[in-house]
């Protein structure tokens, strides 16, 4: 937090140093949000450097109430929702963040993971868009409940029950794919 803030006098001087270090610090959870929330990676990596870009070009004006890292997550949540309602998400790569890299499991192993993740990219994208995005937000971010319900503007009761709705419906939908 405290470095966030540093970073922010920082970027607000035009210290380009700046915004690189914030970058790498949230680039991957970012990218990870971003895939869990519209299912294509080349999409989810369009809003993540829209996101950036945008920090970029208003940090002049750049008025951050809580912190950096909730900033730049609502600002790529709201990105993903404004796709969603456009209803232009394109449809296409598997989303591979979590798969680990092929040196570091068997390949027989690595397939097997590849394929349950598959599975569960799958069953996520059946989940209504509210339940979807607070999954995504609790179990990709790392957000708390009452983290999501401020993001959300909603109450903490609602984050709860829709993250719960959604963890059941994905374990309908999970065990429904593994019976034969």
């Amino acid at each position: 937090m405290l470095e966030d803030k540093l970073l922010l006098w920082k970027l607000k001087r035009g210290h380009e140093p700046a915004m690189v270090r914030v970058y790498l610090k949230y680039r991957r959870l970012l990218l990870k949000l971003a895939c869990g929330l519209v299912r294509d990676t080349g999409t989810a990596e369009d809003l993540v450097q829209d996101a950036f870009v945008s920090l970029a070009e208003s940090v002049s004006r750049l008025r951050v109430n809580g912190n950096l890292k909730g900033y730049l997550i609502r600002s790529v949540v709201n990105r993903a929702r404004n796709l969603r309602r456009a209803n232009s998400a394109r449809r296409g790569n598997p989303v591979t963040d979590d798969l680990p890299a092929p040196d570091e499991v068997r390949p027989d192993r690595w397939v097997l993971h590849n394929d349950q993740l598959q599975h569960l990219h799958r069953a996520l994208e059946q989940l209504p868009p509210e339940q979807r995005e607070v999954v995504t937000l609790h179990l990709r971010a790392d957000l708390t409940f009452r983290e999501i319900a401020r993001l959300q503007d909603v109450s903490i009761n609602t984050v709860q029950s829709r993250y719960r709705y959604g963890l059941e419906k994905l374990r309908a939908l999970m065990n429904s794919e593994l019976e034969p």
